[in-house]
């Protein structure tokens, strides 16, 4: 039985495929390699979750053979997306990009941040200045604060890569795209797949004193942002901080000096977005859908489809929905830590409609603790199941039962639609543990 499944899962997942049983491109005979330009010509199969509406998502794989580019460094890939980074995201021709090796987003800066920095900026002078015990509770400004926004603009025009419409990103075997962030702004028909997303860090964290009872350290760069964007595609990548984890990081102000954002954010009006067998590891913030609890251009978009994705050590918005229908199904989440906040957030007008995930529990985390309300009324779950912490036997659980148990005002349990766009069969829960281990992340 568990065979036949995972056979009909494999099937039409392209990239498992290509890369044969050792997850490996062939070298092949030329800079391109013949299965991972296989890969880029591939589309989104039909009905594979909302970025399958409408049109499709084809990303470059119409792309003429000048148009497909083998990539190993940072000026290669803004060189390949359209040739200057302030204007990529425009650029709409086909392409395929093919990464190959680290891709660094400091490339050419050996200070790194201090490269970056704006003369007039320096941590330890903001840690003196903005310090609650003598600035006070409210937020920083004059000069220093000016000198560390201009220091994030910097920081962002150079390592922020700007995407462009009608893109294939693709990685060969143990492909890698460090310290940047991927943009795809207003730029529809987007695929990024098989990438290993590895801690894009922020030099500049900014300290919000009203941010929480106690204030919170607050970052701008996640690893993948889409805004503003329709049929993107992100499938088979790994996310992580690599040997930067956010435990890593000093307190100031009695906070953790955040440096990270998410790992994939979806905000900004995008929507028809499929993520699909990827591996998010060891992260706090994951994925934001919708960034604004203001009624207005959000509502009726934010539609995502997340499935067969595999959350290991992660604290928090897996995802956070806000207004969006999202379609959470046959995810694996693997949850602990003593920073564990949440998996799924249930935000304003937010409609998730969660089935057969499988969530395995440790250091403490119950039932009621996978849910979250962040001003949201309802959320439609079905079919999930639960080892809890210290058992090895695994039960149906109702996610929604155990969180009214225990929590007011009570979720009502209908989000008001039904996925109509899945495909392939859906696992039962008790098997997406093997199937999502087997096949989600990107190959090594």
């Amino acid at each position: 039985m568990q065979l036949k499944v995972l056979t009909a899962v494999a099937v039409g997942v392209g990239l498992v495929a290509a890369l044969g049983p050792s997850g490996a491109a062939s070298a092949g005979g030329d800079r391109h390699s013949g299965h991972t330009l296989k890969l880029g010509r591939q589309v989104l199969p039909a009905n594979d979750g909302w970025a399958a509406s409408g049109p499709g998502t084809t990303g470059g794989s119409a792309a003429a053979s000048g148009d497909v580019h083998v990539v190993e460094t940072r000026a290669e890939l803004i060189d390949a997306l359209g040739g200057d980074n302030a204007t990529n995201r425009t650029n709409a021709t086909p392409k395929i990009v093919i990464v190959r090796g680290t891709v660094n987003g400091f490339e050419g800066l050996p200070g790194r941040c201090a490269d970056l920095a704006d003369p007039a900026y320096s941590l330890d002078a903001y840690l003196a200045a903005y310090d609650p015990a003598v600035w006070g509770r409210v937020n920083p400004s004059g000069p220093l604060e000016e000198a560390r926004v201009r220091s994030v603009a910097n920081q962002t025009r150079y390592t922020q890569i700007n995407v462009g419409p009608n893109t294939t990103i693709i990685g060969q075997r143990g492909a890698t795209l460090e310290n940047l962030t991927l943009m795809v702004d207003s730029a529809p028909n987007v695929i990024v797949r098989n990438i290993n997303f590895v801690d894009a860090f922020d030099c500049f964290p900014a300290w919000s004193p009203n941010d929480g009872e106690a204030g919170n350290w607050n970052s701008q760069f996640d690893l993948m942002s889409v805004r503003r964007s329709e049929n993107v595609w992100v499938d088979h990548n790994t996310f992580t901080d690599g040997d930067n984890p956010d435990s890593g990081q000093p307190v100031h102000f009695g906070r953790p000096y955040q440096v990270h954002d998410g790992s994939l954010d979806i905000t900004h009006t995008a929507s028809l977005v499929t993520a699909s067998y990827n591996r998010f590891v060891s992260r706090d913030k994951v994925m934001l859908i919708g960034s604004s609890n203001t009624v207005g251009p959000d509502v009726g978009r934010l539609n995502v489809t997340l499935h067969h994705n595999v959350f290991d050590g992660t604290m928090q918005r897996l995802p956070r929905v806000r207004f969006g229908q999202v379609d959470v199904y046959n995810n694996y989440y693997k949850l602990g830590g003593e920073a564990f906040s949440y998996a799924l957030g249930v935000g304003v007008q937010s409609a998730i409609y969660a089935e057969n995930n499988y969530f395995a529990l440790s250091d403490g985390i119950a039932a009621e603790d996978i849910l979250y309300d962040w001003g949201g009324t309802a959320i439609t779950e079905k079919g999930n199941w639960m080892q809890a912490s210290g058992s090895r036997v695994p039960r149906p659980v109702s996610l929604l039962g155990e969180y009214n148990a225990t929590h007011d005002p009570d979720l009502g349990a209908d989000s008001g639609w039904t996925p109509a766009l899945r495909h392939g069969p859906v696992l039962p829960a008790p098997l997406v543990p093997l199937a999502t281990l087997v096949l989600a992340g990107a190959r090594l």
